[in-house]
């Protein structure tokens, strides 16, 4: 048997995504709620944290913050700070950050799609 990714994993029934499965990267790192949004806001240029705020609406700057912080972390984007006065600090996607894109529009695409239908059964189960 083979993981997400083609490598070899000794089967084991209901245990085909360990811990150290490297497809749970990804997983986790898009299943914080941020991540996807703040990544996909930075697809076309760098942006400052404040307009980047602004674009994307509904998050607090402290959540902006760490959101931009565990993607730096994992090598996603990259902070460049400006020596001027007042400092300007900017963010970009790496270029492993820019290989996420296509996937992130393939979930954008479904939402699009089956929105009505989730949001629909959210309705049912809450009746």
């Amino acid at each position: 048997m083979t993981d997400l990714l083609g490598g070899a994993v000794d089967e084991v029934p209901g245990e085909t995504y360990l811990a150290d499965c490297r497809a749970r990267v990804a997983f986790d790192l898009l299943a914080n709620t941020w991540s996807s949004v703040v990544l996909w806001a930075l697809r076309d240029a760098p942006e400052r944290p404040g307009e980047l705020r602004a674009r994307i609406g509904g998050i607090s700057a402290k959540v902006l913050t760490e959101t931009l912080r565990r993607l730096e972390y994992n090598g996603l984007v990259v902070r460049r700070s400006y020596a001027e006065t007042p400092p300007r600090v900017e963010y970009a996607l790496t270029p492993l950050g820019r290989t996420l894109l296509p996937a992130l529009e393939a979930l954008g695409e479904w939402g699009y799609r089956h929105g009505d239908e989730v949001l629909e059964a959210q309705d049912r189960a809450e009746a």
